[in-house]
């Protein structure tokens, strides 16, 4: 009998993802039926989209976000319980309204895998409960995850990290600045001002105002803007050159990065490049923050390591002149940059080199029982 899978993503980064798992699937498993709700990643794999990410990028809790999130989340109950009824329902990433899908989804009695949780180590330890009522099984994405789980009596198995086995391999620098017009004798310092609007809101000016603190006393520096491909080609305006196809070069062929917190930090600890992390949002959300938080560090190289290796810069010490200052002293102290680089380094041989994806498929395939032997 063919199996039926659905999958719920609910951004660019978990449909990049969620990709990886159908394309490895459909190698060992070609006659299964796959849908989900997704962006151009699954549906160029094949998937058949039951909705896409259009009413589920708005960040805040507003009457319509909360709408159209609670709508979205029914109508995907009925059309699984009435119509398509798969044997398998995999979530990707997106806590908060996967978690409450999954809650309306084990009502009727669905298997529910979830692929990339809610850091819940990191904030929000309650959600515990709500993922072992209802979460048959957790693929952890870091190594110390899979113990977290399982002393919560929850069935989780690490498969590594996506981007150990997606990153590209980045080896033609003189490219890279021959494209860009980037002068060869001038120190790179790549932006990643984050990947969400509300990020570029907060982040943006401070990060600008950084630049042109640092260009004041130094002239043999240069910066490049990434523009996340999440974001809208208008999203934001610099006077700096700023690129949107080739992020990973940029992280790998800066001599610093300055990074909003977030996964690019992982990507930059991959390529083994220098780093500080500077973070302001909402002060509303900041002290909400500080009462679900489980700990203190915010970079996953320091949480992944254990230890305080890449500046963490948060609310009122994201300030430009300590941005300013951070970054000239990665520029010009060898100890602090090769302190940096040990913590990539050891990163790096935490997450292993498993192929997330693939293991993934293989996880499921197996669990389901597929009858293509």
């Amino acid at each position: 009998m063919t199996k039926k899978i659905f999958i719920i993503t609910g951004e660019y980064s978990g449909d990049k993802h969620a990709s990886g798992v159908v394309r490895e699937l459909k190698k060992i498993c070609p006659d299964v039926i796959i849908e989900g709700v997704g962006e151009s990643n699954l549906e160029k794999e094949g998937v058949k989209l039951f909705r896409n990410h259009e009413k589920m990028g708005e960040v805040g809790i507003t009457p319509k976000n909360l709408f159209n999130h609670i709508f979205l989340g029914l109508d995907i109950v009925n059309y699984l319980k009435n119509e398509f009824k798969p044997d398998l329902v995999l979530l990707v990433d997106y806590g908060a309204f996967n978690l409450s899908v999954s809650k309306l989804l084990k009502k009727e009695g669905f298997k529910i895998y979830y692929f990339i949780p809610p850091q819940i180590w990191a904030s929000r330890k309650y959600r515990l409960k709500t993922i072992k009522k209802n979460i048959d099984k957790v693929f952890t994405i870091f190594p110390f995850e899979k113990d977290f789980y399982e002393k919560e009596g929850i069935n989780a198995q690490y498969v590594g990290h996506p981007i150990v086995s997606e990153l590209p391999e980045c080896n033609k620098k003189d490219e890279f600045f021959e494209k860009y017009g980037l002068d060869k004798n001038k120190k790179l310092i790549g932006v990643f001002p984050g990947s969400r609007i509300f990020e570029i809101k907060f982040l943006l000016k401070i990060f600008v105002k950084a630049a042109k603190l640092i260009e004041k006393v130094r002239n043999d520096v240069q910066f490049v803007f990434s523009h996340a491909k999440s974001l809208k080609e208008d999203a934001f305006k610099v006077d700096y050159k700023t690129i949107n196809d080739d992020n990973h070069s940029l992280l790998a062929y800066s001599d610093a990065l300055l990074l909003a917190s977030g996964t690019v930090a992982l990507e930059a600890a991959m390529y083994e490049t220098p780093m500080i992390i500077a973070y302001k949002g909402p002060i509303f959300f900041y002290l909400i923050y500080l009462i679900v938080r489980n700990i203190k560090r915010a970079c996953l190289v320091n949480i992944i390591t254990g230890k305080d290796y890449v500046d963490e810069l948060l609310m009122f010490d994201a300030k430009p002149e300590n941005i300013k200052n951070k970054l000239i002293e990665i520029l010009d102290n060898s100890k602090v940059r090769k302190h940096i680089i040990e913590g990539c380094i050891e990163t790096k041989k935490l997450l292993g080199s498993t192929h997330c994806v693939e293991m993934v498929a293989n996880v499921i395939k197996n669990d389901l029982g597929d009858n293509n032997e």
